[in-house]
Parts: C-alpha cells; structure tokens; sequence
C-alpha cells in the first residue's frame, strides 16, 4: 500500500502547486500581492521488507516572497514621500500667494509704488492731485498685505482640516488592520495560512505610512502591532483611535481620542507634514510677513505723528486705539520716555510746548486712563479715554498738534546787559537727538559792531557753531546754522558770558506713545492681515502731514516718508522694507528649491525598491506559466505511476 501513499502525496502536491500558481495568476495585478510559492520536502522513508523506501511529497505550506527589510525600507521612503509631497505643495501655494512671478510684480513692486507716490508728494506738498495718489497707492499696498495675510491664515485653517481628516482615515485604517489581525490570527492558529489576508492588511499598513510614520512589530501568528508618535494605535485586535485639535496658540495637536495627554511627535507622512506645515514653516512665514507690515507701519506713523497736512494743528484728536490699557503691554512696545504737545493760542499767537512723561517700567506703569489725567493737566486740553481710545479735545481758541518746529523765543535766558537784544528762533532741527542748546556771548559789545560772537553748545559740551553778531551781522538778520536751526538777534548789548537756551527736537515722542494709541497716524494695525490706512487720512488726503515747521510751508516730513523706502529699520533685523521682503521670497523659494529636490531623490528611490520588490515579490505570468507546465506534467505523471500500479495490482490478482 506504500506505493499508493507516495503517488497520492504527488497528485496533492502537484494539486496544491496548481492552485498557488492558479492564485498568483489571478492576483498577478493586485496591488499589494506578494508571490507565492509551495514548500515541499520529501516524506519520511519505510521499510518494505530489507530495504528502505522514501514515503513520497509533504506539503509544509505556501510561502511568501517578500523581503522583510525591502518591506520595511519602503514604508520609511513612502513616509517621507507623504511629508515632503506635502509641504512641497503647500509652500508652492505659498510662493504663488507672494506673486512675485506675475506679471505685476507682487508686494515689492506695490511697496515701491507707495514710497514713489510719497515722493511725488514730497515734490508737490500742496497739490492735491499728488495727495490723492498717495492714498491710492497706500490702499493698494495694505490691501496687498491683508490680501497675503489673510490667504496665510486661511492656509492654516485648511490645514487643521486636513489634519482632522487625515486622522479620522488613520482611525479608518488603523481599525481595518486591527480587523485583519484578528482574522489572520484565528486561521493561523490553528495551523492554516493567511497568505492573502496578510496581503490585504500590509496594503492597508502601506497606505497608513504615506498618512503618517509609524513603527511595524510583528507578533507570532501573523499579527503586526503599530505604534504613531509611541501610541500604540494598532494592538492585536484592538485598535486606538488619534485626534487633530488646535490648543492654545493656534497649535496643531495630535493626541489619543478622549484624552488631554500630551502632543505625540508625528513623523513623516501627510499628517507629519501638516504639523510641521501648521505649527512652524507657515507661522514663521506668516510671522515675517507681519513683522514687514509692522515695521512699515511703525515707521511711517513714527514720522507721521509729528507733522501735519494743509489743514493744521488740530482742535480735536481721537486715537486709533490701544490694544490693551495698561501700557507695559502694548505690541510694539512702548518705552519709557517724553512726548511733547505744541499748544497755541489762536488768539494771542503764544506757542508752548508741554512735556508729558511716559512711565512703562516702574512701579506703577502708565495706563491710557492715566495718559489722558496727564495732558488734562495741560491748561488748554481736555483728555479722555474710552474704549482703549484716547481723546484729545483743545479749549475754545486753542489749537495743538505735535510738531517739532522750535518755539519762537529761547527757553531760558540769561542776559545782563541794560538794553539786551530781542533774541528770535525758528527752522527745523536736523539732528539726531533731542538737546538743549547753549548759546554763550564771547565779548562785550553791541549787536552789529565790534568783535562779539555766540558760540553754541549742545549738552554734551561740544561746540556745535560759532555765529557772529559783531561787525558784519545787521541786527535781525536770521541765520542759519548747519543743523537747520535760526536765530535772529535783534538790537541790544551784550555781555561777555550772556547765554540763552533753546531746546531742539529730532522727535517730540521719545516714548512711541503717540504711534501706538494712533494719534495722527497714517497706518494702523498690528499685523499684515490688519493693516489699514487711518479712516480720518483716507477721507481728507489734506490730512497727509507733510510739514515739521511752524509755517507749514516745509515738505521734511513728506521728504522722511519717502525716504523709508532706503532706511534701514532695527525691527527688520537692520535691513529695508525691501529687502526684508526679498529675503523673505528667498527663503520660500529655496524652501520649495530644496524639498522639490528631495522629493526628485525620494520618489527615484521609491522606484528603485519597488523595481526590485517586483524582482522578489511581483508575478510574471511567464514564469507562472512555465509553473503550470511542470506541476501539470507532475500530476500527470503521478496519475501514470498510479495508473500502472493498478494495472500490476490487477494483473497479480489474475495470476493469483
């Protein structure tokens, strides 16, 4: 009977081989299918009398070929392939949102636009056609800022939507996998193989790892545990399920459904790159774009406040206002200092100029409530503050503005002789800080004759001119010194060491008070994506202010707007509008450079192992082919074998 065991072990293996050539075949174009092959071994020997014979075919199983660390490397390179892709397009939209390959030339083409206008208005300070310009050109460039700004925030509010459904597709598969283990299990516990379903459920981790990165472990009866961030998502049957929230800060985080737990370290993949995309490329984009628009605005406005347009000083003042009451808390930040209000008399003509002092660091900061208690204390203005606004109304007759035109008489004098001369001042200073002047008699004399001078001093001791009023100089004559200062002295004596002082002023806000509660500002907000052109300049374009003299006859503050465009500013990290844009561009554009780059590099790897998992895994319908031809011939020889034994098995029964 042993020769009927060994040639019915062949037609099983020859029948088994059948159906795993049959089953590549069928699934020779499913994606995700792995070769496979029958093992065979030879079946234990007997003995037939004095002599040992082989007990024919054993069928140990159907194998896999698959390569296990190929497997594993391209999970890895498919995860990568996920968070690069990913962030490629994003920053690519970026890039388009910045236009600055259109044809119009983008945000660097609008803000040299707004700073030629101001030229032109610096040429032409009167005319309003010019004025009109201007404030078309500002309402461009803020539109474009808000335009930029707010396509940033609205990419990042996609951007957690597409993290949220990107965590429900992992929960989708992380369930699905957890289903297949257990089946997988239960065949091949008890000794059967789950070929097919192992197939199906490795699809599934391959599709899981270009959402995110995640570890595979392989446990007995082909069941896989998988770990995202070290959350174990995916245990046997069970699976956990993730969420995508935004915490304080506007923060991606991704933790375990149903829990507060901290944020898991997402790598790699779709949901990897929406992470990094929301809490750090986007931001630091979004951030730099504001503090562009921050630092225009903060300049113009820092010039702004303190000139005025055709229509003068003001009878009342109402601030843009602050985004918070107590001043220490104030973006940008104001500091300790002085502003000055310039208060004129309409009708005596008398000009004086009230120091009020900011406090921000001390014990007590300054609030706006305390702000406007201050200049209420200024005989002549009314202050209020109400709604994080400050309000500054002028008595009767009264008007004030914030210029710093030097007033018309020294401060302080200190002339001895009987019959001293009237001492006059006017211009524009030029410096760079604000000082007191010392003006000292050298001789003793009269205006106009003899050898007598003035030398001037600034307050650190050095001497800044020499003006003669001797011989040469007619009494009343203005002159001008080389820091835009004039000074006129009138008919009189003077003697040696007389001195008169006069305060000079590069700026009349010290603190950046009046910038921050917008007061005579042109721009207002504190981001791209709020920044405005001040309702009160856009409705009267004469309220561009373009004069920093008494007169207001001069162009210098419209001249120092339109010179922003070459200034460097601090807050830029010491670099023009401009260019801080350009760097800005730049650094997206490398950005998109570098990972377009390493996508080209990721995505030929990708091809070359799955060249090669094609070589060990995929089917090729010839060789399955040239398969059945063997196995076929098999079977038809062992049916010959039993065939034959049959025909001697009946022939020895005959002769018996």
């Amino acid at each position: 009977m042993q020769n009927y065991v060994i040639g019915l072990s062949g037609l099983n293996a020859a029948y088994a081989a059948l159906d795993v050539v049959g089953n590549n075949i069928a699934n020779a174009s499913t994606e995700g299918y792995h070769r496979q092959r029958v093992e065979f071994v030879a079946a234990g020997t007997v003995r037939s009398g004095t002599t040992e014979v082989g007990g024919g075919v054993q069928v140990l199983g159907v194998a896999q070929m698959i390569d296990s660390l190929l497997e594993g490397e391209l999970l890895r390179q498919k995860s990568s392939y996920g968070q690069i892709s990913q962030e490629l397009t994003t920053l690519s939209s970026v890039e388009t949102i910045f236009g600055e390959f259109i044809e119009e030339g983008g945000l660097n083409a609008t803000i040299d636009a707004f700073f030629d206008a101001l030229r032109g208005m610096a040429a032409h300070p009167s005319e309003s056609v010019w004025r009109n310009e201007t404030i078309s050109a500002a309402e461009v460039l803020t539109s474009e800022f808000r335009r930029m700004g707010t396509s940033l925030t609205q990419m990042e509010d996609a951007i957690v939507t597409e993290a949220q459904n990107a965590a429900d597709s992992i929960n989708t598969l992380a369930k699905q996998i957890a289903e297949l283990n257990m089946q997988i299990q239960s065949v091949e516990i008890t000794g059967g193989q789950a070929n097919n379903l192992r197939d199906h459920r490795d699809s599934l981790v391959s599709r899981l790892s270009a959402l995110a990165g995640v570890e595979v472990v392989s446990r007995d009866y082909g069941v896989v545990d998988i770990s995202l961030g070290g959350l174990p998502i995916v245990t046997g049957a069970v699976s956990l399920e993730i969420s995508a929230t935004v915490q304080e800060g506007r923060m991606l985080n991704i933790s375990a459904a149903g829990t507060t737990g901290s944020s898991l370290n997402v790598q790699g993949g779709r949901l990897g790159a929406l992470l990094t995309l929301k809490n750090e490329l986007l931001p630091g984009i979004r951030g730099e774009l504001d503090t562009l628009a921050k630092g225009i605005i903060s300049q113009v406005n820092s010039y702004h406040v303190q000139g005025l347009g055709l229509d003068g000083s003001f009878a009342q003042l109402i601030g843009e206002g602050l985004p918070a009451e107590n001043l220490a808390d104030v973006e940008p930040p104001i500091v300790d200092g002085t502003f000055y209000i310039r208060l004129t008399n309409m009708e005596t003509g008398q000009i004086e100029r009230h120091a009020i002092d900011v406090n921000v660091s001390g014990a007590t900061p300054d609030s706006l409530s305390s702000i406007a208690a201050k200049i209420n204390a200024v005989d002549g203005l009314n202050a209020s503050a109400g709604s994080s606004r400050l309000h500054i109304i002028s008595d009767l007759g009264y008007t004030f503005d914030f210029l710093p035109a030097m007033l018309p008489d020294p401060n302080s004098t200190n002339l001895t002789a009987g019959s001293p001369p009237a001492i006059s001042v006017s211009g524009i200073y030029s410096g760079e800080a604000n000082q007191t002047l010392t003006f000292t008699a050298v001789g003793t004399g009269t205006v106009g004759n003899g050898n007598l001078r003035l030398d001037v001093v600034d307050e650190a001791g050095d001497l800044v001119a020499t003006v003669n009023v001797g011989s040469g100089y007619a009494a009343g004559d203005v002159i001008e010194l080389k820091n835009g200062v004039k000074i006129a002295v009138g008919t009189g004596g003077l003697n040696d060491g007389d001195s008169f002082e006069v305060d000079v002023f590069a700026t009349t806000d010290t603190s950046g008070f009046l910038a921050a509660a917008g007061m005579n500002t042109f721009f207002t907000g504190a981001s791209a994506s709020e920044m405005r052109l001040c309702a009160d300049v856009a409705d009267n374009p004469s309220r561009i202010a373009s004069a920093a003299g008494a007169d207001l006859s001069d162009n210098t503050v419209a001249l120092q707007l339109a010179r922003i465009k070459d200034e460097t500013i601090d807050s830029l990290d010491g670099m023009t509008a401009n260019e801080y844009y350009q760097r800005i561009v730049a650094r997206v554009g490398q950005e998109v450079s570098l990972k377009q780059s390493r996508q080209d590099n990721i995505e030929a790897l990708i091809t070359n192992l799955e060249k090669r998992q094609g070589e060990i895994s995929g089917v090729n319908i010839n060789d399955e082919a040239a398969q059945l031809l063997v196995f076929e011939k098999m079977f038809q020889a062992v049916a010959k074998y039993l065939a034959t034994l049959q025909t001697a098995m009946s022939t020895l029964m005959d002769i018996v």
